[in-house]
């Protein structure tokens, strides 16, 4: 089998564009949770994940304190202890956090995604690979809350509508 090889790296995405990327999957994320009722974004379950809450706490608590610590380039740990109890206290610790993630983001020269950072302490890859994680984790838990909405009978968002 023959192979070629590529001289000339080629930017497929831009960092502005990864950056409005991962913003449409936050606000189909943001309408996920909206489409819960109260009682089951806290309390239901399948086959013994999380209920949808814990995983939206997971989510806040890793996108913007994982770019705070990209920034400062510090390696605080990873802290779950959100003390978030209503949906609306979520949504608006959601709607909070956006800006900050855009601002972080923002200051992160495009020229330091390759370059290594060790996330939380725990996870040495390049930069734009712990961004990459931060969007990957994002989709990967919103997909279980698809699957909860689908259970309770409720239509979930279209997943391309971001």
């Amino acid at each position: 089998m023959e192979t070629t090889q590529i001289s000339k790296q080629e930017t497929f995405m831009g960092k502005e564009d990864l950056l409005n990327h991962w913003l449409g999957h936050r606000n189909l994320t943001r309408r996920v949770i909206e489409k819960f009722p109260e009682k089951e974004l806290f309390e239901f379950s399948v086959e013994g994940m999380r209920p949808f809450s814990d995983m939206v706490k997971e989510l806040l608590s890793i996108a913007s304190p994982g770019l705070h610590g990209i920034v400062n380039r510090s390696e605080e740990a990873y802290n779950h202890d959100l003390n978030l109890n209503t949906k609306a206290e979520l949504l608006a610790k959601w709607d909070e956090e956006t800006p900050v993630i855009i601002d972080l983001y923002n200051k992160i020269p495009e020229k330091d995604f390759p370059k290594n950072h060790n996330l939380f302490g725990q996870y040495n890859f390049p930069i734009k690979d712990n961004i990459l994680y931060f969007i990957d984790n994002e989709i990967h838990h919103r997909a279980q809350g698809y699957v909860y909405l689908r259970a309770l009978g409720i239509e979930p968002p279209f997943f391309w509508e971001r």
